[in-house]
């Protein structure tokens, strides 16, 4: 998706280590954004949009997890960061973080847990179920192949997507790789829209935490939700020339956050091509 977006990848279809500073204090430095998520609420599902390695972003999916269900409001957390079909409803709230990462089959070498741990328990310990809600790697060959995904787009939704593959791998990806990448990005945008509707309760919010190209109301994980949920968006822009890019038109709001680490991520990406191509990175 977005350049900034680049610092994680997959290789072979397989999810590899994230760009994450190596530690974040388990509590969030001082919030400031209470009045603007309280403007966002009620409603049955929360998306934040995070830029995956910067690490205020996790520090406020800290702090919102924490204000959300201190209040009770919060009804269950729904992940990126762990697979669909995997979550914490046969724990209780004293489970220790080794077996709340047994139950979500934790990936830590794509997700660090140093980074979206504290989040996770603090969910566990008010009681809050957790739920992966990615899609799992063994259908990405299959989602890559099923071009009655483009479908779930209209015309101009998806042409922005496509574009937005091109863009976020640098213009490196040969162009018979767009379709079945936009495609792998539909599809985790579905397993993630079909697992937070089966999530939504009455009078309670659905939080979900993914990248900031899942949480864009014009193509993202919005879009594939029943349209009798009340869904809000909010981008955490580490980069205000991002941030000027997008309107409320594609989030209900923007939360602009600490600077991303300075990262060279075509470099990287350009480093990392195999002699057969560039590999398929891991879309925000």
């Amino acid at each position: 998706m977005f350049r900034a977006r680049l610092g994680v990848w997959f290789a072979a279809l397989s999810l590899v280590a994230c760009t994450t500073p190596p530690h974040l204090p388990t509590a969030p430095d001082a919030f400031n954004y209470s009045a603007q998520l309280e403007q966002l609420l009620p409603t049955d599902v929360l998306i934040l949009g995070e830029q995956h390695d910067v690490a205020h972003h996790q520090r406020i999916h800290l702090a919102v997890v924490q204000r959300l269900a201190h209040s009770q409001r919060l009804g269950s957390l729904a992940l990126e960061m762990a697979d669909e079909g995997n979550s914490t409803k046969e724990l209780n709230r004293h489970a220790s973080e080794a077996e709340v990462r047994a139950a979500l089959q934790w990936q830590d070498d794509a997700w660090p847990w140093s980074a979206y741990g504290p989040a996770v328990m603090a969910a566990v310990r008010t009681g809050v179920l957790v739920a992966g809600a990615n899609l799992p790697a063994a259908r990405l060959r299959e989602a890559m192949a099923n071009p009655r995904l483009d479908g779930l787009l209209r015309g101009p939704a998806l042409k922005a997507q496509q574009q937005a593959i091109r863009i976020g791998h640098c213009n490196l990806l040969p162009e018979s790789q767009i379709a079945p990448m936009t495609r792998v990005q539909i599809a985790r945008d579905v397993s993630m829209a079909q697992t937070v509707a089966s999530l939504a309760q009455t009078d309670k919010t659905v939080l979900l935490l993914a990248g900031n190209g899942h949480a864009d109301q014009s193509v993202g994980v919005p879009l594939q939700l029943p349209p009798t949920l009340k869904v809000k968006t909010v981008l955490l822009s580490a980069d205000k020339a991002q941030a000027a890019i997008h309107s409320i038109a594609n989030f209900s709001q923007i939360w602009a956050t600490d600077a991303a680490p300075p990262t060279d991520y075509c470099a990287d990406f350009e480093a990392n091509r195999s002699p057969s191509g560039p590999p398929a990175v891991k879309t925000p």
